[in-house]
């Protein structure tokens, strides 16, 4: 971290952040996949030296917190991910599941998680960012997830308002190599755009929810392969941008709000799938 270890200036306590967190987040309120396993997933000793944000919560995420080292006063950073280490299910700690917690006991880093929570908050979620990124002032929500709306949507300013351009915008908002390898276009939609939708990540199936919306652009992370014909035959641009790509942004946006009100530092750590 930022901040040398034996600096004077105090490590805050690991539980006033988890607080603060489940309020801001509304980890019991909002709902979510059993795996995700909202909120504190992996405690420490009780002190927090800074916040390391990442997508997920892999090895190499957790290698690269080891290998900053402490932050303020020596404590440790707390690991806040989108993606938790309980996705498999409730299975026993071996293999890599143990090395991942082993790491985190260890070097007695704390492990805070927030899936459909992040995504759908109204200030640092990640559809909230994205539309913000690309211009779109939100007007509404769609797409019910177990009975709540998680996906936003706004009219095209009218520099995005060609297909194209709004596709770059989207690469150029996501950091995503162009032509070729970064978000890809389902022109299934007029060549001018006019309502476009966002819901980061896996959310190709919301394509019915976008039609039904009154959307004609849909942005997402990534769909089935059925979805294509979701968008042909339903006439919607989709553009498929990359389900890790466009659930950088929340996280960061979450981190960043964190750190300032607890004064400490932040990164982020990128550990891009392609996917």
């Amino acid at each position: 971290m930022k901040t040398p270890p034996g600096d004077d200036v105090s490590p805050v306590p690991l539980a006033e952040i988890v607080r603060y967190l489940d309020e801001y987040l509304r980890v019991r309120d909002v709902p979510d996949e059993r795996n995700a396993v909202n909120g504190l997933q992996v405690e420490n000793q009780g002190l927090v030296g800074g916040i390391v944000a990442a997508v997920d919560a892999s090895q190499a995420t957790i290698d690269g917190v080891i290998a900053e080292g402490p932050g303020r006063g020596g404590a440790a950073a707390l690991l806040l991910v989108h993606h938790g280490l309980l996705w498999d299910g409730n299975l026993p700690l071996t293999g890599r599941r143990y090395r991942r917690v082993a790491a985190l006991l260890e070097h007695d880093i704390p492990l805070y998680s927030a899936h459909i929570p992040l995504d759908l908050h109204p200030t640092v979620g990640n559809n909230v960012v994205l539309a913000e990124r690309l211009g779109l002032a939100v007007e509404g929500w769609f797409g019910d997830y177990r009975g709540v709306a998680i996906g936003v949507w706004g009219h095209a300013p009218a520099r995005l308002a060609p297909r194209d351009a709004l596709l770059h915008e989207v690469n150029h908002a996501l950091g995503t190599p162009t032509p070729g390898a970064g978000a890809r276009l389902i022109a299934g939609g007029p060549e001018r755009v006019s309502r476009v939708g966002v819901i980061t990540g896996g959310a190709g199936n919301m394509i019915g929810a976008a039609r039904d919306a009154g959307l004609d652009t849909f942005i997402t992370g990534e769909g089935a392969h059925y979805t294509y014909f979701d968008a042909i035959e339903w006439g919607l641009n989709v553009i498929f941008a990359g389900h890790y790509a466009t659930e950088t942004l929340g996280v960061q946006a979450l981190a960043s709000h964190l750190a300032e009100r607890f004064e400490l530092d932040w990164e982020f750590h990128d550990h891009p799938t392609g996917l």
